[in-house]
């Protein structure tokens, strides 16, 4: 980070990008010819962009957020203007001088920073307007919960219906049935129990041993939903757990973290309705490990973006069950000029011990996030894997880090050499997400 509040190098600026494209189209902006109008001022960049209209446009970076602002008809985000820009700031700061903000970037500045103080009075109590009614929240919650306790008590029966018919006619009933019974929760309002079932449509037909990974799925929705309907007998920890997996949300009210935090990885997933940012935050002081999600609907991308090697200095609020790992970020967080080392790396055996553990306290896991010390990437007869220096333990990459560009970048920061990586373990393997060298334990590689 640089002395903007902004990215402070161009592989910062170009993580935030939504894809590739827009890593491109946002390059081709970065040069101070397409600029006019750029400035500078407590912790925000602006600048007036040029293109195919008569009107440039407006874009304007909160580096305290980091939040963005274009009046481009762009539905990504960052947009490749906001990108620009950054990478201008980052290459050649004088080519954005320090300067009062112009109107069109004070007031949208002035809102958001007026927002976020709003945000934090109504955290402590401090509003007008009082407490909403209790009573009526408990209603509502009431409601919710008989809605879904029918959903999951109808799923029970329709999985019955189909290990009772067998799990072979499950490969001849289509998507259909499926997207039908995903529906059906979804009107029951869990959407966590919607997303599993829809999960369950890829499986039949997806290659040899398909139906031993259909029962084993079955398995885990039934188990969650007779854990929702004996919720009241659970202990705290795993009910909360059960609730957010069912698709319950709740708000933020762990105990706030203050810390400098290293990002260490950022990527998006769709399922075609919603895309999903997770973003991987350490806590350099803390020691905590902590899981952003960010969402953006109808193929717009997640407004929440942090660059992936940069240390910023904020306030995370864990969320109840899963771990916590969870959290939500405050309003403001401010980048710290700083190097960070990465979280300390364990062996493969240890690893696999926490992963294990975790699994115990949440049945319905996929991946728990580690950080491997002195592991050499190596070629096995079932293809990449993650080996202890000694040669003692290793663990299998998943498929989908195998065909990605960053299983390259892995093999030549390592070079043969040991590395510390940085990713999520579980049943499926292990999925690298970022990487350091020995040479440059400061500097995090995105492997995502």
């Amino acid at each position: 980070m640089n002395a903007m509040g902004v990215p402070g190098t161009a592989g910062q600026v170009l993580a935030l990008a939504p894809d590739e494209a827009s890593r491109r189209a946002g390059s081709k902006l970065a040069g101070a010819a397409s600029w006019s109008g750029t400035g500078r001022g407590e912790g925000a960049v602006w600048g007036l962009c040029a293109g195919s209209g008569r009107t440039p446009y407006r874009t304007v970076v909160d580096g305290t957020g980091p939040a963005y602002r274009c009046s481009c008809p762009s539905r990504k985000f960052p947009c490749k203007h906001a990108l620009g820009l950054l990478l201008l700031a980052a290459s050649d700061e004088a080519a954005v001088p320090e300067a009062p903000a112009p109107d069109w970037a004070g007031e949208w500045l002035a809102g958001r920073r007026g927002r976020a103080e709003s945000a934090v009075r109504r955290a402590t109590g401090d509003t007008p307007d009082g407490p909403a009614d209790p009573g009526a929240a408990r209603r509502r919650a009431e409601r919710r919960a008989a809605r879904i306790t029918a959903g999951t008590e109808e799923l029970e029966r329709r999985l019955a219906d189909l290990l009772r018919g067998g799990l072979a006619a499950a490969g001849q009933a289509g998507y259909g049935l499926w997207e039908e019974t995903a529906a059906r929760m979804v009107d029951a309002q869990a959407p966590g129990l919607a997303g599993r079932v829809r999960d369950l449509a890829a499986i039949p037909g997806s290659g040899p041993g398909w139906p031993v990974r259909l029962l084993e799925e079955c398995a885990l929705i039934h188990l969650l939903d007779r854990a929702w309907l004996s919720a009241d007998r659970l202990p705290t920890p795993l009910a909360a757990t059960v609730r957010t997996r069912v698709g319950l949300t709740a708000p933020a009210d762990g105990t706030p973290v203050r810390d400098r935090w290293l990002v260490l990885a950022q990527y998006d997933t769709a399922d075609g309705r919603l895309t999903t940012r997770r973003i991987w935050l350490y806590g350099t002081g803390s020691g905590r490990t902590a899981l952003l999600l960010s969402y953006g609907a109808a193929g717009r991308a997640p407004r929440l973006a942090f660059p992936v090697g940069g240390v910023l200095a904020g306030e995370l609020t864990p969320y109840a069950g899963s771990g916590g790992l969870r959290a939500e970020p405050g309003e403001r967080f401010d980048p710290v000029d700083v190097p960070a080392a990465p979280p300390p790396g364990v062996p493969v055996g240890r690893a696999l011990d926490t992963y294990g553990r975790m699994l115990g306290e949440d049945p319905w896991l996929d991946s728990w996030p580690v950080t491997l010390g002195q592991v050499v990437p190596a070629q096995a007869e079932y293809g990449w894997q993650l080996a202890d220096a000694d040669g003692r333990e290793a663990l299998p990459l998943t498929a989908a880090a195998r065909s990605r560009a960053g299983l390259w970048r892995l093999l030549a920061l390592s070079g043969g050499a040991p590395v510390t990586v940085f990713g999520e373990c579980g049943h499926r393997g292990f999925a690298p997400l970022a990487a350091w060298s020995p040479e440059s334990p400061h500097e995090t590689v995105p492997l995502v």
